[in-house]
């Protein structure tokens, strides 16, 4: 893994986008401050400068087709999991790959696939990890970073290195043979409520509020439920909101 370190970025996605000719993959990007970092559904993310982990690795996931891609997904939740467990903090990976601690959120992640007919040509996975951060001044939830978890102050060069490891190990996964089944046994068992238990949620096309068990996941991504009432639910990404 190779890793460069930029002073800012409106997002190092983005950045990572406009300069991808001339990124030798494997390579983490590294912004050490970012104005307009993005996350899922067109959701910002706050970061003070200096004190976040605000970075992207581009990947080439070889042997990996576009309907496929969902294993990648995995892979970059997984690593970041790993990264915060080698650091003590219990972590959890929320369908579809945000990063939570109990019920706050340490980690949105953002990626976007070039892809040219059955080819992924290459990964651009956007990482947002609170690291140092104290204070959160947005209208975010339930947002928690690592230092408010432990007390500690933590060197930002040493954790985004433990996560290039911990990346590097799992999407060596996605080629290897049985490699994406591991994965996705792996993803199940870091599960955020995947714990057999009834949990809230909202169906985003029409706004109804029931209360669900996590079934299974789909190893190409669709999230399966079932209802109180019994009834199965399958819904893809967007089409549903865990409530807190």
């Amino acid at each position: 893994m190779k890793y460069i370190l930029i002073p800012e970025a409106a997002s190092t996605n983005s950045w990572c986008a406009a300069n991808i000719d001339s990124l030798d993959m494997p390579v983490i990007v590294r912004a050490e401050a970012q104005t307009a970092g993005r996350g899922q559904r067109g959701n910002s993310w706050e970061s003070a400068p200096g004190r976040n982990l605000t970075m992207s690795a581009v990947v080439k996931p070889h042997g990996l087709v576009p309907i496929e891609q969902f294993s990648l997904s995995e892979a970059v939740a997984l690593a970041v999991a790993d990264t915060l467990i080698v650091y003590g903090i219990p972590a959890k990976v929320k369908w579809p790959n945000d990063i939570y601690v109990g019920d706050r959120k340490i980690c949105g992640i953002l990626i976007e696939n070039a892809v040219a007919g059955r080819e992924i040509l290459h990964s651009i996975c956007g990482v947002g990890l609170n690291v140092n951060q104290e204070e959160f001044i947005s209208d975010a939830p339930n947002p928690v970073s690592m230092r408010q978890l432990t007390g500690i102050e933590y060197d930002l060069t040493e954790v985004e290195r433990e996560f290039g490891r911990q990346l590097e190990q799992r999407c060596g996964l996605l080629a290897s043979p049985g490699g994406r089944d591991m994965l996705h046994a792996d993803f199940m068992r870091s599960l955020w409520r995947g714990d057999g238990k009834t949990w809230p949620f909202r169906d985003t096309a029409s706004g109804m509020r029931f209360e669900a068990v996590i079934a299974d996941i789909d190893p190409k991504g669709p999230l399966r439920l079932l209802r109180s009432d019994f009834t199965p639910l399958t819904y893809n990404f967007k089409e549903v909101e865990f409530l807190l």
